[in-house]
């Protein structure tokens, strides 16, 4: 490990595309890291680009991208000058498979790079990328185009990563790397990988890459200890983060229980014991309600480096969310009526996600009911293998008679929402149905709305990064020296 210091605040990764540049740009030039969010960072870039690429940023990210011809392809494909009509549907991208397209492998590693780039320039902190081991396919992709941007920090959670950290290895020497895939029905014998190879991408060697550090998120001391023992490489450090933090969480451990509200009951087991992570010998940080100089100072009594914080920057200024749905959003915070649900059925990954209850998003039942079912991102698939042997790909929230003629099981489907394209919604870059309507936004957010209360009323419903850094630490911050870039809502 470099002598490069360590962070006292994580900013995290509120769900694709909420945890945009400019927000991690605001973090990282006040000296703490600084994390964009790496899910669907391909059909982020398409979409800016066709929505006509507002102030700029991407095709100044994309002059930078050092891989020559994958630029201009991009391009030449996805930027309309202007932008589409609303009225218009934003091109649909091809699903991923175990064999990945050229050009949707080119688009999600620009797609990586861009975020990354545009979250470092001008400045020299720490920046960081937040990906989920539960969408395996694209991570490969999107870790190397992060690299390229030199990304300081990996960080992954939504499992076990365990074969991450030797895949930041094999990178940074430009090898050819793995990834094995979980694919349901098959025999333990079985053998499935995604495949990435840097030489071949670049058509010649890639510039030179800097490993990155890489962070495991976890829920326990069990999954701490796997990663800490078995990884396939070096893990520098544990984000430790607790059932009410926002965006999935990880399921309840023992038989299922539910309130009366349907919400999984998380019980004395799903503590995370802090004294045993300590005894691992990793850095560690704590996240799930820690946005305070007294919670921080509580980490640190407990042998943790710091905190991971996420609600109280995914409602500030900077956030990636679309500006009317997070002032009504503030606005029921602000008066008190605010509810977050920790849903058990909404994600068709199964683990439960937090829902903030907000009327005309698919939080609402009636507008739930409402949507036609369609899966048309596919992120959230899981792979399973097929009575010829070959692997399928299905979701609990695509339309019914697709998932069951999969082998989809029928208790699986009530009540689940198609999460991927809720969170495009969420960024004003949802698609825009055959029928001329909008998909619905689906928001997420952490339990504990204390921190954004305490911020509307020093502050204000405009409050910012900065904002909420200097709440959270109990003192002023000054930002490294660079040039202000402001972003418009789909930048």
């Amino acid at each position: 490990m470099d002598a490069q210091p360590l962070p006292t605040v994580i900013q995290g990764g509120m769900g694709a595309g909420v945890s945009r540049w400019p927000l991690a740009r605001a973090v990282s030039r006040a000296g703490q890291l600084g994390v964009v969010a790496g899910t669907a960072l391909d059909v982020i870039l398409a979409r800016r680009l066709q929505a006509g690429d507002p102030g700029r940023h991407m095709r100044r990210a994309l002059a930078h991208f050092p891989i020559a011809g994958v630029a201009e392809r991009i391009l030449e494909r996805y930027f309309v000058d202007g932008g589409k009509a609303d009225s218009e549907r934003f091109e649909p991208l091809p699903h991923f498979d175990l064999e990945i397209a050229p050009d949707r492998e080119e688009l999600i590693v620009a797609g990586s790079f861009a975020e990354v780039f545009l979250a470092k320039e001008g400045h020299d902190g720490l920046v960081g990328i937040n990906l989920l081991e539960k969408i395996q396919v694209p991570n490969l992709a999107a870790i190397f185009g992060a690299m390229l941007a030199g990304v300081s920090y990996v960080l992954m959670g939504a499992g076990i990563p365990k074969a991450i950290p030797g895949i930041l290895d094999g990178l940074a020497r430009a090898e050819p790397v793995a990834l094995p895939i979980d694919v349901r029905d098959a025999e333990p014998s079985d053998r499935f990988q995604v495949r990435f190879d840097p030489r071949a991408f670049c058509k010649g060697d890639p510039p030179p890459l800097k490993r990155p550090r890489f962070l495991a998120i976890v829920s326990s001391v069990t999954i701490g200890s796997v990663m800490a023992k078995k990884a396939s490489g070096r893990v520098d450090g544990l984000v430790i983060e607790g059932s009410i933090a926002g965006g999935h969480n990880a399921p309840p451990r023992g038989a299922l229980k539910l309130n009366e509200d349907g919400e999984p009951i998380f019980g004395p087991r799903d503590v995370p014991d802090i004294e045993a992570i300590a005894k691992l010998g990793l850095p560690f940080w704590l996240a799930g309600s820690y946005a305070s100089p007294e919670k921080i100072r509580e980490a640190r009594e407990q042998g943790a480096t710091g905190v991971q914080i996420g609600s109280a920057f995914a409602f500030c200024a900077e956030s990636g969310y679309d500006p009317e749905l997070k002032r009504r959003a503030l606005a029921q915070i602000q008066a008190g009526a605010a509810r977050v649900l920790t849903d058990g059925r909404a994600s068709p990954t199964g683990f439960p996600f937090k829902v903030f209850q907000l009327p005309g998003t698919a939080s609402d039942a009636q507008v739930f009911e409402h949507r036609q079912k369609v899966c048309d991102l596919g992120y959230l698939r899981h792979a399973y293998l097929r009575e010829d042997g070959a692997v399928g790909w299905r979701c609990a929230s695509e339309p019914e008679k697709a998932f069951l003629k999969k082998g989809g099981k029928p208790e699986d489907i009530p009540g689940r929402k198609c999460v991927c394209n809720g969170l495009m919604a969420n960024l004003r870059l949802g698609q825009t149905r055959p029928d001329g309507t909008l998909e619905d936004a689906l928001m997420t957010c952490g339990a504990d709305l204390t921190p954004i209360v305490e911020l509307l009323a020093a502050k204000g419903p405009g409050y910012t990064a900065l904002d909420a850094l200097e709440h959270v630490l109990g003192h002023p911050v000054a930002a490294t020296s660079g040039p202000s870039l402001n972003a418009t809502p789909t930048s």
